[in-house]
């Protein structure tokens, strides 16, 4: 069978010990869940991040991602809107000064 040319939503989520942080990544999972029919989580990864005086600081992060089943490129529009809708929730419920959020194009094997 030939590949199929789908979008993939990922999410990633400071691992904090905050009851906000839970819920926020408990909203995340249920979104991609009623949406696009499931989610995937991996957790305990590790951030790295360089600081401005130049040492590296790390973080632990969640990963909350689902496959969509639109095409990247003919839904670009709406998969940028969303996910800048994503990134606004995410933002409001925390304390981060960013989330990061990730939409890319995916090959999968049916």
């Amino acid at each position: 069978m030939p590949l199929l040319k789908r979008a993939r939503i990922e999410v990633y989520l400071p691992d904090k010990p905050k009851p906000a942080y839970r819920r926020l990544q408990k909203a995340f999972e249920n979104e991609f869940l009623q949406t696009f029919g499931g989610a995937t989580v991996i957790k305990d990864i590790k951030g790295l991040y360089s600081a401005e005086d130049g040492k590296t600081d790390s973080d632990k992060v969640n990963l909350v991602y689902a496959d969509t089943p639109f095409d990247f490129d003919k839904n670009f529009k709406a998969l940028s809107k969303y996910t800048d809708e994503l990134r606004e929730v995410a933002l409001k419920a925390s304390e981060e000064e960013s989330i990061l959020i990730v939409a890319h194009q995916i090959y999968r094997s049916v």
